[in-house]
Parts: C-alpha cells; sequence; structure tokens
C-alpha cells in the first residue's frame, strides 16, 4: 500500500471510529428523551386510566363484592387500544367458587428486552377496599374528580397509582418501538387487600413464572418524596384468645370466675412481652416489636352480669430477628399463668401469621432503583423496614429478592383517597431508567 493510500485508510478508519462513538452516545440519550418525553407528554391519559379503573369497583367477596375481573377485563381492553398484542398478555386465572365468575384474574404483561436473563418485575394489585362511610367522603369514591393536580376516588393511591406508573413507563418502550436492555413484565394480581390467597399466593404455588435470580418492584407504599426502599418487614401475627370462665350475678362474684377479668390480665401480659422480646433494629418505626390488644366481642348484656367468657384479638408485630414460635412458646406461658391465677381456660386461635427475611441491602434490585432514582431525580434513596404486610414477604419467603417502593402521600384505605398525578409522572419515570439499565 503506496503512502497516500496508507495516510487515506487510516483518516477513513478514524472517522468511522470517532463517528460511531459520537453517534452511539447521542443516540442513547436520544432515545431515553423520547421515552421520558412520552411519559411527561401522558398525564391526560394517565387521569383517564386512573378514571377508567376506578369505575369498576373490584372487591373481594368478603367485601361483598365480586371480585377483579370487569377491572381486568377493562384494563386488558385499554392496553390493546394502546398497542399492547395480544401475545404481550397472559391471564392466569386463580378459581374462587365464591364470584359470580368462578375466577380471580391475574394478568401479566410482558415486553421483550435486549436480554432475557433476568426479568423487570412490578407488581400492582387491581383489588381495593371499600369505601367507608360515605358521609366522610367529599366526592363519589366510584368516580374520579380532578382538583389542583391532583385525583380522588378509592383505589386511585392504592393501587392504582403504581399501576399506572408501571403501565407508562412499559408504554414508553412499546410507542417509541425501543426494546428495555432486560426483558419487562407487568403483573396485575387479584386478592392482595384481604391475603392474596388468588393473588401472588396462588401464582407462586401454581406457576412457574417467577425466577430467583429477577428483579422484583412493588409499588405499593412509600412516602410522599420517594427517597425510602422498604426491604423489610416486620413478622405479623394476629392472634384470637378466648377465655372461659364461670358467670354469676354481679353481687356474687365467688359464685363465679371473671372471663373478662381474666382477660385483661392476659392483655396486660401479653402486651408487656414487649419487654422481653426487647431488641431494637433502627431500620423501622417503631424501632421495637409491638404487641397490641385490638378487636374485642360482647360479652354479657346487663351491667350486673359476671361473664363467663370473654373474646379478644392481639395485633403483634414482631421484628425479624425472632420467630413466631418464639412469641407462641411465651404467649401459652402467660396463658399457663393466667389460667392458675383465676381459674379459667383459655385458648387461642391464630387469625393471620407471617413471617419473612429481609431482602440484603446489596441486592441488585435495592441498588438499581437507588441509581434509578438518583439519575433522574437526585435523589439519594434511604432503605427502611416496615410493620406493615405487603406480597414483598410472600416472594421473600421464597428466597425472591424485592423492594416495596413509591412517591405517595399513603391515603390507603382513608376516605377521599387521592393521588397526585405528578406522581405518577415522576415514578413512571423511574421505572423507564431502571428499565434502561444494562
Amino acid at each position: 500500500m503506496s503512502q497516500p493510500q496508507c495516510v487515506c485508510f487510516c483518516l477513513d478508519f478514524c472517522f468511522k471510529y470517532f463517528k460511531k462513538i459520537h453517534y452511539n452516545k447521542p443516540m442513547n440519550e436520544q432515545i431515553k428523551n423520547e421515552l421520558f418525553s412520552y411519559i411527561k407528554g401522558s398525564k391526560e391519559q394517565m387521569v383517564q386510566l386512573e378514571a377508567l379503573l376506578t369505575s369498576h369497583p373490584a372487591l373481594a367477596p368478603e367485601n361483598g363484592g365480586q371480585g377483579e375481573l370487569e377491572k381486568a377485563k377493562a384494563l386488558v381492553e385499554w392496553l390493546k387500544a394502546q398497542g399492547v398484542s395480544e401475545s404481550q398478555i397472559e391471564e392466569f386465572d386463580a378459581p374462587d367458587e365464591r364470584v359470580k365468575s368462578g375466577i380471580r384474574p391475574n394478568i401479566v404483561v410482558t415486553i421483550p428486552g435486549e436480554k432475557d436473563d433476568f426479568n423487570i418485575w412490578v407488581m400492582a394489585h387491581l383489588d381495593v377496599v371499600p369505601p367507608g362511610n360515605l358521609k366522610l367522603w367529599n366526592t363519589d369514591p366510584w368516580s374520579v374528580t380532578e382538583k389542583d393536580g391532583k385525583i380522588y376516588g378509592r383505589g386511585v393511591e392504592d393501587n392504582q397509582q403504581g399501576l399506572v406508573s408501571g403501565v407508562f413507563a412499559g408504554l414508553s418502550f412499546i410507542k417509541k418501538n425501543v426494546k428495555p436492555a432486560h426483558t419487562v413484565k407487568l403483573l396485575f394480581m387479584a386478592d392482595e387487600e384481604v391475603g392474596s390467597a388468588h393473588g401472588m399466593i396462588w401464582l407462586l404455588r401454581n406457576t412457574k413464572i417467577f425466577q430467583k435470580n429477577d428483579i422484583y418492584l412493588i409499588p405499593d407504599g412509600g412516602d410522599k418524596n420517594g427517597e425510602t426502599i422498604e426491604i423489610a418487614e416486620k413478622n405479623i401475627l394476629w392472634l384470637k384468645l378466648t377465655v372461659k370462665g364461670k358467670q354469676s350475678h354481679g353481687s356474687r362474684p365467688d359464685q363465679g370466675n371473671n372471663a373478662c377479668l381474666a382477660a385483661c390480665d392476659l392483655c396486660i401480659r401479653l402486651n408487656g412481652m414487649q419487654n422481653i422480646f426487647n431488641r431494637k433494629d433502627p431500620l423501622f418505626t417503631p424501632d421495637y416489636s409491638t404487641f397490641q390488644p385490638t378487636m374485642r366481642s360482647a360479652n354479657v348484656e346487663g351491667v350486673n352480669i359476671i361473664p363467663g367468657e370473654d373474646v379478644f384479638c392481639m395485633d403483634c408485630r414482631i421484628l425479624p430477628c425472632y420467630t413466631i414460635a418464639e412469641v407462641l412458646k411465651e404467649t401459652e406461658k402467660q396463658i399457663a399463668e393466667t389460667e392458675n391465677l383465676y381459674k379459667v381456660k383459655i385458648s387461642y386461635e391464630i387469625l393471620q401469621s407471617s413471617e419473612s427475611p429481609a431482602t440484603p441491602q446489596t441486592a441488585p434490585v435495592v441498588t438499581k432503583l437507588k441509581d434509578a432514582l438518583e439519575a433522574v431525580h437526585g435523589i439519594k434513596a434511604r432503605t427502611i423496614g416496615i410493620g406493615g404486610g405487603t406480597v414483598g414477604a410472600e416472594l421473600r419467603r421464597e428466597g425472591m429478592h424485592c423492594v416495596v417502593w413509591s412517591t405517595m402521600d399513603e391515603l390507603a384505605h382513608m376516605p377521599n383517597e387521592y393521588c397526585i398525578v405528578e406522581n405518577i409522572v415522576k415514578d413512571a419515570l423511574t421505572l423507564a431508567e431502571l428499565f434502561c439499565q444494562k
């Protein structure tokens, strides 16, 4: 090769090389800007989807409803109208004879990624709680009202805000014909509000759609700034305790065994177990285990009657460093001492029991979400634990690392529940950034 040819070849190579570098970087930024622009320009459509979902009350049969089917159908039809193909939608119906349709729907929308070595899940639930006392509402809970950047209605925050954020983050890739870095899965679950037996629990037991190395994000809790990432839950133990003594006249306690008195003493004893299980963990607020007497049943109908039976419940939220078995052992010890002191018989029933390990702070779902929040919003997120229960516990028990996160005022289950529209946009942008990460 002659010298001029060599020089020309080198210049041509260098030009193509640097052109490639220069081209790739702006294209990546340009693509992301297009995704973000779509999300930011979709506020009106977000409100419309919220309105559609709210108009279909998805109440569990325990709450006098027929489940989530009508709401699920409306969502699927809406997704198809937005360009989601039939092949991208899978339905996993859990049987339930208590509802007319006989099924409780669970829906997965798949957005194929550049890689499918792991999936990124965004998990929201379709069901809502009843509105409660309608006199406490300023608007119709089943019809969205928009005012001052907020939308009001039952379910608009819990959990439709997270659902809509996930949907529009996913749609941005579909609309712009862009593949996410890894395959994205949007899950719309049934039955979360009353235990998940026909939702997450059923899916874990009857399908193989989840992988241990997948990333699981549940937008069903958070704070007004979106800076807390929930990685752990206190163990939950709900107990119903029945104290049986002997009924007698109020003037002759010597002829009876006062079940109410024994129950009151047992309440104090069980509440005092926080001094036995007394470790603290700053991840949680409060940072200690709690043992609270809550619901109590009526016992007798007259003031002058000493009760022969008394029934009350305990709500125990226990730090993960203790097991429920340990707590039950101590509970039985306190029961035995109360029985001996008051000459009564005491039995207990476990209404709910749940314990799960924490998601490690170094898990990819934690680090990737932190990176996304900082990249898009400049937020330096922190990890926390909560006392409430989510479907995250079900996943963690199966060895799947998940987090609960969202930007919200936390109006769940309250009258005049609202969602800030800008929070839907903000969280959708964070999710889109997460979907872009290699």
